[in-house]
């Protein structure tokens, strides 16, 4: 008790309190009033068919998933967010500590505020429940792991350090592909600091690379089952589509300062390019481009941990679309550099220092905020009981509405007699898209418990492809549940007249927000299904 009262008292320890804290509260606030995203609910189906791994990541997104429904025994935006929370929370606690290694304590807590305020952080790796949280959960704590092992001592000697950084790295691939990435850039970094070859000779770092191929032995066993499909549906989205455009390269790279938050999006990006920077520096000088101990090593080693995901997403950007979140781990390496360079701007204007991180910190709280009432009640939605000055966004405008309220839908549900006897009179659930089918099943618990697939003309079933087998349903009956976008596709409703005896709309369930109808979720009594729905692939 003396010993945390005494720790208390440094004001920098009360500041990283209240940064975790602080943080952990709001981070709270949203995940509880933020309807689930559509990606979100389609990983709580993986919570109910608990696997090795799966089409599209591997399982450890199940388990942070479906950790708060266990834990609470009640399925909301809140409880499947449980895990995505504590996990970032433990993000937070690794990098501050490794910040804290490497430079100071001051940097550390720099580095503190940096990932607590900046958007795509907070509400990418720390709210929303997706395969980022547990991967920077693991990243992180193979960057403190690493630090720990290569910079504890002036000359490195390998240590049982580099077995536990093996199991580490295969937990973040275990978590998501990405951390394979941070696994080769660990080797690099050993390859290219002189001091840090002898790694290659140590019986660690050999045994190291057995534990981590056990660990990844899930991933590799459900492939090895499934015609290594995940591995084939992930390396094709590498593939160029089209030709190279560099303008692509410009937004790619505006975007992702835009959800880094430009005040710290744009310092991120320019410490990304220093190793760039320098090289260009050298050529024109004509000096030697071997490697050069111009950085701090800690420095060389976060370079080596995030330039290939930072520079490889934004090129790839250059010839097909890519998501802001791929190449974010990356830039929270650069935040402990970040972090280090506040430091250095403080001593030259600490006004300054507090302006910028305070003024970033109440605009992005602010922002969120506003958007979370919009999402939710519908402040700028016109009409909306809730609008101010009367709104001003059309119903028919706002993407936000595609968003299912699975509260309203369940009580939906709770309320119809014909949805209760066509639920009981129903051996399944279908839907046309794999993510409309997560706010369905989560709205269902605890009504009915009936399985849920997917017929998908495109054949993008995900991973309902192998969560039943395509004759499981020959002449079931069963219900098509879809919303309002998809009921109007004439396609649609004829590739599954084709395939049930008979289809008819027994329901239109309508979603409110602000007082005002935004989405309706239509309900088909479909009869006896005549034929197994193609599939591409899966069982």
């Amino acid at each position: 008790m003396q010993i945390s009262q005494k720790w208390l008292t440094k004001k920098a320890h009360q500041s990283v309190l209240f940064l975790l804290v602080g943080g952990l509260l709001f981070r709270a606030i949203i995940a509880f009033w933020l309807y689930p995203t559509f990606d979100e609910a389609y990983y709580y189906i993986y919570s109910l068919h608990l696997d090795w791994s799966y089409f599209d990541h591997p399982a450890i997104v199940a388990l942070t998933t479906g950790f708060g429904t266990w834990l609470t025994g009640e399925v909301s935006q809140f409880t499947i967010r449980l895990g995505a929370i504590l996990c970032y929370t433990g993000s937070l606690i690794f990098l501050y500590l490794t910040s804290q290694r490497i430079f100071s304590v001051k940097a550390a807590v720099f580095t503190l505020a940096i990932a607590t305020i900046s958007p795509i952080f907070q509400v990418g790796f720390g709210v929303l429940s997706l395969p980022d949280s547990p991967l920077m959960l693991f990243w992180s704590a193979s960057l403190y792991c690493a630090v720990a092992e290569f910079f504890r001592r002036p000359l490195y000697v390998p240590s049982y350090r580099l077995a536990i950084l093996g199991i580490l790295v295969g937990l973040a691939c275990n978590s998501k592909y990405h951390g394979f990435i941070l696994g080769l850039g660990l080797v690099g970094f050993c390859a290219t600091s002189p001091p840090h070859r002898v790694v290659v000779r140590s019986p660690w770092a050999w045994l190291s690379l057995g534990l981590f191929i056990i660990t990844i032995s899930p991933i590799v066993f459900w492939n090895i089952q499934h015609d290594w499909v995940s591995f084939s549906f992930q390396s094709a989205r590498a593939v160029p589509q089209n030709g190279y455009n560099l303008l692509n390269v410009f937004l790619v790279v505006l975007v992702q300062v835009a959800y880094l938050f430009p005040t710290i999006g744009f310092p991120l990006w320019h410490i990304s390019l220093q190793p760039v920077i320098r090289k260009i520096q050298q050529i024109l000088a004509q000096k030697s481009l071997a490697y050069q101990d111009d950085f701090h090593p800690a420095k060389f080693l976060i370079f080596w941990l995030s330039l290939p995901l930072i520079l490889g997403f934004t090129f790839i950007g250059g010839y097909r679309q890519i998501l802001p979140a791929w190449a974010m781990p990356g830039f929270w390496g650069i935040t402990l550099l970040l972090g280090q360079q506040v430091v250095i701007w403080e001593q030259k204007s600490p006004r300054g220092v507090r302006r910028w991180l305070l003024g970033s910190g109440i605009t992005i709280a602010s922002i969120f905020i506003i958007l979370l009432l919009q999402l939710t009640i519908g402040i700028f939605q016109k009409p909306s009981q809730y609008a101010l000055l009367g709104g001003f966004l059309p119903v028919k405008n706002d993407p936000s509405t595609e968003l299912i309220d699975i509260q309203q839908l369940r009580e939906k549900f709770r309320e119809s007699p014909i949805l209760k006897t066509a639920l009981q009179n129903s051996s399944f659930i279908f839907t046309n898209r794999y993510y409309v089918a997560g706010p369905i099943a989560m709205a269902l618990q605890p009504v009915a418990q009936i399985p849920i697939t997917c017929f998908d003309i495109g054949n993008d079933n995900r991973g309902f492809a192998f969560w039943s087998t395509a004759e499981q349903w020959v002449g079931k009956d069963a219900l098509y549940i879809t919303t309002a976008p998809f009921n109007l596709r004439q396609d649609l409703m004829a590739s599954y007249r084709h395939h049930f005896r008979s289809l008819e709309e027994i329901e239109q369930i309508m979603l409110r927000r602000g007082g005002e109808v935004v989405n309706v979720v239509y309900v088909y009594q479909a009869k006896t299904l005549l034929k197994p729905y193609h599939r591409s692939y899966g069982i």
